[in-house]
């Protein structure tokens, strides 16, 4: 049975991006390019819907051409994509992708990833895909909930936030680590709960 992970990257006010920000927020250090670096060579199947592909699509195809207005590092990160296995859940897009490694899945995105989960022996990770994540976690789908926070609290410019519209969740540490002694790599076990306890801890 395969193991879905949700990995996101925050600011501390729980945002994925913000106006006028670059890649990383600009804040990315030598341990984290390393740890990236690392974690690119684990086989994993990327999962992501139609908004993530189209973007993230685009931004590699940029990247292996001119590449100038990306960095050396998020060049190296979006071209590598290319190569790593995806699977999109859309009911907008069609086949071919022009992605390479790039499959197409149409119908609920929740129920095929449970089939998928079933058959899939490896790992699944998110890619972006806000809302995909979201109905991962609550269906108790998530096996495991990976945030790398960014210490940034950006209230007037932060945008997608990324916990509204999530169900009440407790999460049980499993990992955690400082990079370039600034950025907070967070690792849970999430458990999707009705609410606070009744009379003593969850």
């Amino acid at each position: 049975m395969g193991q879905l992970m949700v990995d996101l990257i925050i600011t501390l006010d729980g945002c994925a991006s913000g106006e006028g920000w670059p890649g990383w927020w600009g804040l990315e250090g030598p341990e984290y390019l390393a740890w990236l670096e690392q974690e690119a060579g684990q086989e994993r199947t990327y999962l992501m819907g139609a908004n993530t592909y189209r973007l993230m699509s685009g931004m590699s195809a940029d990247a292996a051409g001119a590449g100038g207005e990306y960095s050396d590092n998020e060049s190296a990160s979006l071209t590598g994509l290319a190569a790593v296995p995806k699977m999109v859940f859309s009911s907008s897009l069609a086949e071919p992708l022009q992605w390479p490694n790039s499959s197409l899945v149409a119908g609920d995105a929740v129920q095929a990833v449970g089939r998928l989960k079933q058959q899939h022996p490896g790992l699944l990770s998110t890619l972006g895909s806000l809302s995909l994540c979201r109905s991962l976690v609550a269906a108790g789908l998530v096996d495991r909930f990976r945030l790398v926070v960014f210490p940034l609290i950006t209230g007037r410019t932060g945008s997608e936030r990324i916990f509204e519209g999530y169900p009440d969740v407790a999460l049980d540490m499993v990992d955690s680590r400082t990079f370039d002694g600034r950025l907070q790599l967070l690792e849970y076990v999430p458990r999707v709960i009705d609410g606070p306890p009744r009379g003593g801890a969850e």
